[in-house]
């Protein structure tokens, strides 16, 4: 029986049925709805807002929280196949789906009252309310506990003041988790838009990402209620337990883009015919493609195993690192070696491999740059932070 290219080690037999059925779901949203328009959004740095209510409908948003907010109550695998299937479509996508679940919805749900998960997280499963992550500032951001922005309490009220960098989904958030220094450590906030003093400013002329909101914040004396303050975390821990959270589904988000590349390229090398013969019958053709199919091979298996480890809480931040180092160096090189091999048709967003090469320069870089996972596996090793 022949092995399915994309798939050489038969990983989705390792997955439950309830894990395939959703594979499947969003497979298919990916094919029929995003697919088609995904290259022109891309073209016109349009976000394609449209695909919200349905990305809702399917339970995308928050899927791994309890249903009595509204949410899928889906395991941790399960929301990385949403992660890889969104991503085979474009990572602009898959990071709307990520910032709204493991970077607005998840922090609320951990970290917020009861009342704040009521109030907030059925309509954002919804994509009635979406939301950005505040963390990320604009003199680096792989050093957060050296943020400028803060937090000074004034009655029943905080007074924040200072601004944040690379927000995805900042001109399209209702609310916004801003983390702030106070008096007593690093804090988070819900700051609604209609705040006095709060503005988004979208980030133009962007070569990756481009079918994705990317805004800076302002916050200029802007009184955020008592109410709208996280109560059950302080210190870092809050936005690193988040952004663990997040680092997880991008470990997947990154193989779906290599397959997307894998499949162009052998589909465009079996059509392409140079001196009488298709490019895909030299060996220089299928050393290339075999080597993509040996690291994507690679990726799943080490996504899985880390899914597997989560859902056990078995799960640790190095972990994390190592896939996130592995997988989006993988995709990178795959999507720039795919755009080589389709020749000067590559270059166009008629073909994905340079689409995906692009996103994934910002997918590479946000969340914890290469460097920094590299440290944080070798402070893991030798126990010396190098940071």
């Amino acid at each position: 029986m022949a092995l399915h290219p994309y798939d050489l080690y038969d990983v989705r037999s390792l997955l439950s049925d309830e894990e395939r059925a959703v594979q499947d779901a969003v497979a298919r949203f990916t094919d029929e709805r995003v697919l088609p328009i995904i290259g022109d959004c891309f073209d016109q740095a349009r976000f394609p807002h449209e695909l919200v209510p349905e990305m809702a409908s399917l339970g995308l948003l928050g899927a791994t929280l309890p249903e009595e907010y509204g949410c899928a109550g889906l395991n941790s695998v399960s929301y990385g196949l949403i992660c890889q299937e969104l991503e085979r479509g474009d990572s602009g996508l898959r990071s709307f789906a990520s910032v709204q679940s493991s970077l607005c919805m998840y922090p609320i749900f951990a970290y917020g009252s009861e009342e704040q998960r009521r109030r907030w997280l059925p309509d954002m499963a919804k994509g009635e309310v979406i939301g950005c992550f505040g963390l990320t500032e604009a003199h680096g951001g792989s050093d957060p506990a050296n943020m400028k922005t803060h937090a000074k309490r004034d009655g029943d009220d905080w007074v924040l003041n200072g601004s944040k960098m690379w927000i995805t989904n900042g001109n399209l958030a209702h609310v916004a988790i801003v983390w702030a220094q106070t008096d007593d450590g690093i804090q988070g906030f819900l700051v609604e838009r209609e705040f006095a003093g709060f503005t988004a400013q979208e980030i133009k002329h962007k070569m990756s990402l481009r079918a994705s909101v990317t805004s800076a914040l302002y916050f200029d004396g802007v009184r955020v209620p008592e109410a709208n303050r996280l109560p059950n975390v302080k210190g870092l821990k809050g936005p690193l337990g988040c952004l663990t959270q997040a680092r997880y589904g991008i470990t997947w988000g990154p193989i779906g883009a290599a397959i997307a590349c894998l499949d162009e390229a052998l589909n465009y090398s079996k059509e392409r015919i140079l001196f009488e013969r298709p490019v895909a019958a030299t060996q220089s053709a299928q050393i290339k493609m075999a080597d993509w199919a040996r690291r994507i091979t690679s990726a799943q298996l080490l996504s899985l195993q880390l899914g597997r480890l989560k859902d056990a809480g078995n799960m640790q931040p190095t972990q994390v690192s190592l896939a996130k180092w592995n997988n989006c160096r993988m995709a990178i090189d795959i999507a720039r070696e795919a755009r080589d091999l389709l020749g000067g048709a590559g270059i166009t967003t008629e073909h994905s491999p340079i689409r995906h090469a692009l996103n994934l320069e910002s997918v590479i870089t946000y969340e914890g740059t290469e460097t920094v996972h590299q440290l944080v596996v070798g402070r893991e090793l030798t126990g010396i932070n190098a940071f």
